[in-house]
């Protein structure tokens, strides 16, 4: 390897490494900011998504890692911490679908409307865009490494798309029509694609590729 490569691959892994970070400290932020909101306005979908959010971090984490032994020389042949966290994330995500889809079923049983889903609206949007920018850099990285595990974790990154998708559109149905059972029926749709993502990082975590079934899609 000439040491113009070794440059380049080096730059490489350092953009991939900081976008794992940035990944990492937005959904903190956004899961902060969401279940805040979502709690104060009573808005399920919103809640939920910021919840799905936290967990999206231990996901986050584990590809950092992978990025820091790939960097060293290692393999991506995934290890027994990145393993771990797969399973803990996708135990998360089922935990998270289960109760999403309790609570909307109480919330549709009792007719219950949040107070406003402005922060909704706003929430989804500034995902929407930061999101598909992080998709974008993720691709061009992974394409340039020839990492199917950079590939793979930009190609699932669709589904925090999808989410936020499902989120603006319940927010915004509200916002526009006033029907209550709106925001519930995105809480459950929040809960259907936990549940795809849980799936997803188990099988990850036993060795199977990623077949993005919530990122062919986010």
């Amino acid at each position: 390897m000439t040491r113009e490569t070794s440059l380049r691959l080096r730059k490489l892994y350092d953009k991939a490494a900081l976008l794992a970070l940035i990944t990492i400290s937005y959904n903190i932020v956004e899961g902060i900011v969401s279940v805040g909101f979502g709690a104060a306005d009573e808005t399920l979908s919103l809640f939920g998504f910021g919840l799905d959010s936290f967990v999206e971090v231990i996901s986050g984490v584990g590809i950092w890692h992978m990025v820091q032994r790939a960097r060293q020389g290692g393999t991506e042949d995934r290890d027994a911490f990145e393993r771990r966290a797969l399973r803990i994330t996708g135990g998360a995500f089922y935990l998270l679908a289960a109760g999403l889809v309790a609570t909307a079923g109480l919330s549709l049983y009792g007719g219950h409307r949040p107070e406003t889903t402005v922060w909704g609206i706003v929430v989804s949007l500034v995902s929407i865009s930061f999101m598909w920018l992080l998709l974008h850099h993720k691709t061009n990285v992974g394409r340039a490494l020839n990492s199917p595990a950079i590939l793979a974790d930009a190609a699932c990154s669709r589904a925090c798309l999808l989410l936020s998708a499902v989120l603006l559109a319940a927010s915004a149905g509200y916002e526009l029509t006033g029907i209550g059972w709106l925001d519930s029926l995105g809480s459950l749709a929040i809960a259907w694609l936990s549940c795809r993502e849980g799936r997803e990082a188990f099988g990850k975590a036993a060795g199977m590729a990623c077949s993005c079934t919530c990122g062919s899609n986010g």
